[in-house]
């Protein structure tokens, strides 16, 4: 890397420790940190073009200079007789090259319309689909699910072609001059650190304050009748004065208005008490405010009555599931899974999807989200599980491929870094045997998975 690169690196992703100990970092607004990590992206393809972001124009004349890459950087990758789906709902680009420089994307198009140098090595895709990497908008990754270890969590999320996840409040450690290498082998991670609960509003800028602190990208809170219903203003106006988005867990129509509001930047969860009305439906299109399902977070809470189909599933089984699965159906937990805990979710679950729907359908943005991470949400494989819930919910497969790509960029502040196959964006990409416009299982038929141009399946 280049010494200037890498001295924007270190001063912009600073090793990250979210828990209770902390190390000397700055914490930035999410725009600010941003900007430096497309300025990183420049540095590392040593390219002007690059650095004028993600353009629909794919032509050579367009394209990044080869000549300016210093001879000692790696040889560039061409993938090629790939059909593309870039990320934004645009149409299929067939017989289509998708040139990776640095771990970032140089040129993308048409094969007549792509420029491959003669030292590129070629990956022939053989007419297979490639699409961005999925993004997990409401994930969970920590010491205190199923795995301890994060990198294995992030290594789990990436086999299964989710190559970003927000985590979306735990405490997890992940190398923050490892989130944008060009040799980064497993799912990037953005954190919220711990979700927020001030004891009076006074409270909250102490407790924004210590996040921002740890290096938190985003800050979370949850509001229901038990929690922060009286704090939320002020947690939510002391990120503001730190430039730090908010996602809040709501249940209820009342609470979504509430912190929406207030300026909360993403619902984490479905309205699941009644359904959305229409000024929740006007104030989330007016502030390009998203939804985050989070429709297998409902599933998990009763699937476990009986021993679940799934548990057979090859899918599953390849890297999700425990070593000990048998002996994870424990009595108890069978008997929580017919509660009225459970019962109350499983009932709320059809209000959800509809919720999704209606809000789609009006324009307001949907970011593929799980919950996953906590014991019995299956990091990697529920993902592949939600998009086939939203699908049965209503939304059309396309839709919701948008919706863990390009869609799930845009509502998390990274559109232009990550998400779409656009040059100037990181090389995170899934290769797909079967079509997933066709049928959203084709998601689970996975050739091969990749960050930052290097192959991780």
């Amino acid at each position: 890397m280049p010494a200037s690169a890498a001295h924007l690196t270190d001063r912009s992703d600073r090793t990250l420790l979210v828990g209770s100990i902390t190390r000397p970092t700055t914490a930035r607004p999410l725009i600010a940190r941003t900007a430096l990590a497309a300025a990183t992206l420049c540095l590392l393809t040593m390219a002007t073009a690059a650095c004028s972001g993600p353009s629909a124009d794919t032509t050579p004349e367009s394209a990044v200079a080869d000549e300016a890459v210093p001879a000692s950087a790696p040889a560039p990758i061409a993938f090629t007789n790939a059909r593309i789906l870039d990320g934004t709902g645009g149409p299929l680009v067939d017989d289509g090259v998708v040139l990776v420089r640095g771990g970032v994307i140089s040129q993308v198009g048409p094969r007549g319309q792509v420029t491959l140098p003669p030292e590129a090595e070629v990956v022939d895709l053989e007419g297979r689909f490639l699409l961005p990497g999925f993004i997990n908008t409401h994930g969970h990754v920590g010491r205190t699910g199923d795995r301890s270890d994060v990198g294995e969590q992030l290594e789990i999320y990436a086999h299964y072609g989710i190559t970003t996840v927000f985590s979306l409040g735990d405490e997890a450690e992940d190398p923050r001059d490892e989130r944008w290498s060009p040799d980064r082998t497993r799912a990037r991670l953005f954190v919220t650190g711990p979700s927020l609960t001030p004891s009076s509003p006074a409270d909250a800028a102490d407790e924004v304050r210590r996040v921002a602190q740890m290096g938190a990208d985003w800050v979370k809170i949850h509001v229901n009748a038990q929690r922060n219903r009286d704090t939320y203003p002020a947690v939510i106006e002391a990120a503001r004065a730190r430039s730090m988005p908010v996602a809040v867990h709501i249940e209820e129509l009342e609470d979504a208005r509430g912190v929406l509001e207030a300026g909360a930047r993403l619902l984490a969860h479905s309205v699941r008490d009644l359904p959305v009305d229409t000024p929740l439906i006007e104030g989330m299109r007016e502030r390009g405010v998203c939804l985050v399902p989070t429709l297998t977070r409902e599933l998990s809470t009763f699937v476990y009555a009986e021993r679940p189909d799934f548990f057979d599933d090859p899918f599953f089984l390849e890297r999700s599931a425990p070593d000990d699965l048998e002996a994870f159906l424990t009595p108890q937990r069978q008997a929580a899974a017919e509660g009225p805990g459970a019962q109350r979710w499983r009932e709320a679950l059809p209000l959800a999807k509809e919720n999704m729907v209606r809000l789609h359908e009006a324009g307001v943005g949907i970011a593929m989200g799980t919950d996953t991470g906590p014991t019995g949400r299956w990091q990697g494989y529920f993902e592949h599980v939600e998009m086939e819930m939203m699908v049965e919910g209503g939304m059309a497969p396309a839709d919701v491929i948008v919706s863990a790509t390009g869609g799930a960029a845009r509502c998390m502040g990274m559109e232009g870094i990550i998400g779409t196959i656009e040059r100037g964006v990181w090389a995170d990409f899934v290769v797909l045997e079967r079509d997933p416009r066709d049928d959203i299982r084709n998601t689970r038929t996975i050739h091969s998975v990749w960050t930052a141009g290097n192959r991780v399946r």
